[in-house]
């Protein structure tokens, strides 16, 4: 007869058993694939050079920010440069050239002065002669959205390969979005990490030019307003070919991506909310208030007293939101929420007339009618399903232009319920 010692003891070990054999059933067999990215770095002494190249033709591949001066259509390729079209007739664009400027991805132009950014510098560029840009200033560092490396120079972003690694669940980076092993970084199919940044807007003068919103820079006047991670710089170009810098402004301690001027403001769009500030003072922006709302990248546009802003996910943002905010803006130091939308993947939009047009990424472009906004996403006029739209410009109530992954789409927008195509520019794959 066994005693009750030796009865527990029987079953702590069967207790034991019936753990060891789960555990041997539940060992862990998954497996992730992660895709191999390159990382891309540059030295400060490959792109620090005293000249400005023209080609008379490149590729467009990778379309990025688009703007119009005159009638010249600019379509920025990303971290490479600007494409330039003679755009007198929108039915039919005549490719000008290409002006090489690494690690470009904004623009901004005065009187025939174009400011770019060169990765970590601003230049100042004579178009005056498009087929004979002549560089005549720099301004070394002064954007800081690249992480620099002693040895291999500043980090500019991640290229994907075609090659990838099998992860198991045991591996101590499977539950990661990706991960660096050695020079070599690995992400899951589709991950969203690039680093690089995400187009500048009409201030009713022609002798600058009019963009989209995905803003970084702004000429206002004699004033050139230009992001910086967490930073609004302002600088008199009063001196065109060399901006004189009066100003350096914390904005938020998160990304602040876009810039939109209207009248005396600027509304700056950043990971964690809108900022209003006062330019009455030009030289010196002063913050009047924020609007707060889910961590998103969020383009703005501006009319009369209402903000239209657009937050969405897949992006370095790490947002799992997707939406369209409309806000009053009546009082400026109180901005208050109207409503807010669910949408598909929402990018870059503009208000043209009575209607707002959003980009909403593979969703295509969608045309609202605005005149009942808390009603606006019951008023859909227009949904161009085939194209995936990034950001717009609304050059007057008769013509718009649309940039995605496919390239670049002109529209008649004079009804707005049927857009007309005018002319299409591909990219080359």
């Amino acid at each position: 007869m066994k005693t009750s010692n030796q009865c527990s003891q029987l079953l702590l070990l069967f207790a034991f058993l019936i753990s060891f054999s789960s555990c041997l059933e539940d060992k862990c067999e998954a497996t992730r694939t992660f895709v191999e990215y390159e990382a891309i770095f540059v030295q400060p002494e490959e792109f620090r050079t005293d000249n400005i190249e023209y080609f008379e033709s490149r590729l467009l591949e990778h379309p990025g920010k688009i703007y119009y001066y005159k009638s010249t259509l600019i379509i920025n390729e990303k971290y490479e440069g600007i494409h330039l079209y003679d755009n007198s007739d929108a039915t039919s664009p005549a490719y000008l050239g290409f002006i090489s400027i690494p690690g470009n991805l904004d623009v901004s132009i005065k009187d025939d002065i174009l400011y770019a950014d060169n990765y970590v510098d601003l230049l100042s560029i004579d178009i005056s002669n498009l087929i004979d840009p002549k560089l005549l200033n720099r301004q070394e560092e002064v954007f800081n959205i690249y992480d620099i490396w002693d040895d291999r120079g500043y980090f500019i972003y991640t290229k994907e390969t075609e090659r990838s690694v099998e992860v198991s669940c045991e591996d101590t980076n499977f539950n990661n979005q990706w991960f660096w092993n050695g020079n070599q970084i690995f992400a899951e199919t589709n991950a969203s990490f690039d680093i690089g940044v995400p187009s500048i807007n009409n201030n009713g003068n022609s002798n600058t030019g009019q963009g989209g919103s995905f803003a970084r820079f702004s000429v206002q006047g004699e004033y050139l307003y230009v992001l910086n991670e967490t930073e609004l710089k302002s600088y008199s170009i009063s001196n065109l070919t060399e901006p004189q810098l009066l100003n350096t402004i914390q904005v938020d301690w998160g990304n602040i991506e876009t810039l939109f001027p209207y009248e005396d403001y600027l509304f700056i769009g950043g990971n964690a909310g809108m900022f209003i500030y006062d330019r009455t003072d030009p030289a010196l922006p002063i913050f009047v208030s924020r609007f707060t709302h889910a961590r998103a990248c969020d383009p703005v546009f501006v009319q009369d007293n209402t903000a239209y802003v657009t937050l969405r996910d897949g992006s370095r943002c790490e947002s799992f939101v997707n939406q369209l905010d409309i806000i009053d803006i009546t009082s400026v130091q109180n901005p208050q929420l109207i409503k807010s939308f669910d949408m598909t993947n929402p990018h870059g939009l503009a208000v043209l007339n009575d209607d707002l047009y959003i980009c909403d990424g593979a969703a295509g472009l969608r045309v609202f009618d605005k005149s009942d906004l808390i009603d606006i996403d019951n008023n859909q006029v227009e949904h161009i399903s085939d194209i995936n739209a990034y950001d717009i410009i609304p050059l007057s109530k008769d013509h718009i232009i649309v940039v995605g992954d496919g390239g670049l789409y002109q529209y008649d927008s004079s009804n707005p319920n049927s857009l007309k195509e005018l002319s299409f520019i591909s990219i080359s794959k």
